[in-house]
């Protein structure tokens, strides 16, 4: 059996800057839940769906585990390239999974994972709209 949601696997690139790093020069370990953030942001706009949109019709993301497992640092100057998937949806969650590579090497630096709740505007966790679980589920949008 295929595993369709492993296939519609996004990819964004990050440029390493030296605000993004520790005095080191390496990538400071806190901003790859920021770069996950954007790879996310990234994957949902791809398939159509606005975070402000969404919020806007009464569901809010929030998130509720994350995990970063650390491989190898990556420094000032590199290229990151961040694939992301969707492995696992829930009537009322779905998560994001995440392998961060150096462009140049294809070197794994960071793989990680955020588990997102859908919410009300009142913070109580709800079922995902039918609409939002098959946009989750579709291939990007072509332009």
């Amino acid at each position: 059996m295929r595993d369709t949601l492993h296939e519609r696997r996004d990819t964004i690139e990050i440029r390493i800057f030296y605000e993004d790093t520790d005095c080191g020069g390496v990538v400071y370990y806190a901003n790859y839940l920021r770069y996950f953030e954007r790879a996310r942001t990234h994957y949902l706009e791809e398939r159509g769906l606005s975070v402000a949109g969404v919020m806007n019709e009464g569901t809010v993301f929030v998130v509720v585990h994350a995990e970063v497992d650390y491989r190898s640092p990556a420094r000032y100057g590199d290229t990151l390239v961040i694939g992301t998937v969707i492995s696992d949806i829930s009537p009322a969650s779905f998560t994001f999974a995440h392998v961060v590579k150096e462009k140049g090497s294809g070197r794994v630096v960071v793989e990680g994972s955020a588990r997102l709740a859908a919410t009300g505007g009142n913070g109580k966790v709800k079922r995902l709209d039918k609409a939002v679980v098959a946009a989750l589920q579709s291939s990007p949008q072509t332009s």
